[in-house]
């Protein structure tokens, strides 16, 4: 019977061309013209089939299967971004994700032309994190370290989170770009997606530690898209302090130092994701 049912999935379809595309061009326009910058919030994104072949996957991987340690002060989280590292539907789904076919759905809801997917799934891949898990407000980084004229320009956030409740916290959080108040809040259930720019003031994260029992997580595909650019902005992971955290400043700048160092490191020697995990984790202790 389980063989019987993975042949099913691998022969469903994944992401219903017909179906979005119809939809095209009022969600382009809800896209392009949302607060506080460009993004929208799709409902049953995906064959929940598959999405749930992706949990069940999920729920076998074990720290030993590639996971890096993303814990310093301004997130705790785990990512694995090695394609080959990841079970048969997830790297499937990512795959679909990283089609031509997608990217051209992508690039019209966005009105972004020449998007690039990104097969070293670059700070994606998936990502969990446990209670008290959480990722402080920022804007992500705006240039592909190992591709110095790739430019980032959208985020592709499917979230893999059955029966997640309200209470458990863990909403994505999208920030006007002045910093100074919280425009939207995503609560990440299952098969919700999230597309949205990636400009140098997109700030966003879920900066409230999640409450979900010890044995849940909060959990998401997350793939990133390019344009080639000559003269590309560039700027490391750039963390920001909300109103009325001003306490924080100092720990916060520090931080941002040092992802900003090893960014440049990372760039210039194809420095291990794993390394910098080690790295602030020691430089920025909360405890």
């Amino acid at each position: 019977m389980q063989s019987i049912n993975t042949e099913v999935a691998e022969n469903t379809q994944l992401f219903d061309y017909d179906h979005w595309n119809s939809q095209l061009s009022s969600l382009s326009k809800e896209y392009q013209g949302a607060n506080p910058y460009p993004h929208i919030v799709m409902e049953n994104f995906l064959n929940p089939d598959v999405l749930e072949k992706c949990v069940q996957e999920f729920n076998k991987l074990n720290e030993d299967d590639g996971w890096i340690n993303y814990v310093h002060y301004n997130e705790n989280k785990a990512g694995l971004n090695k394609l080959d590292l990841l079970p048969p539907a997830i790297k499937r789904t990512i795959n679909e994700l990283n089609s031509p076919e997608f990217l051209k759905f992508l690039s019209t809801l966005t009105g972004i032309k020449g998007l690039i997917k990104d097969d070293l799934l670059e700070g994606g891949g998936i990502h969990q994190s446990k209670r008290g898990g959480f990722l402080n407000i920022h804007a992500d980084f705006t240039v592909h370290p190992h591709h110095r004229h790739w430019q980032r320009r959208v985020n592709v956030l499917v979230y893999l989170n059955k029966d997640w409740k309200e209470e458990y916290g863990g909403k994505l959080e999208l920030w006007d770009t002045k910093m100074q108040g919280c425009e939207r809040k995503v609560l990440p259930v299952f098969n919700r997606c999230v597309i949205f720019n990636t400009d140098a003031d997109s700030y966003h994260g879920h900066p409230e530690p999640t409450t979900c029992p010890e044995d849940q997580y909060r959990r998401s595909i997350a793939l990133y898209y390019y344009t080639e650019e000559a003269h590309p902005f560039r700027r490391a992971t750039h963390y920001m302090v909300r109103p009325g955290e001003e306490n924080k400043k100092f720990r916060v700048r520090l931080d941002n130092a040092m992802v900003a160092i090893y960014t440049d490191i990372k760039g210039m020697l194809g420095t291990n994701d794993k390394i910098v995990s080690k790295v602030l984790r020691f430089f920025s202790r909360k405890k």
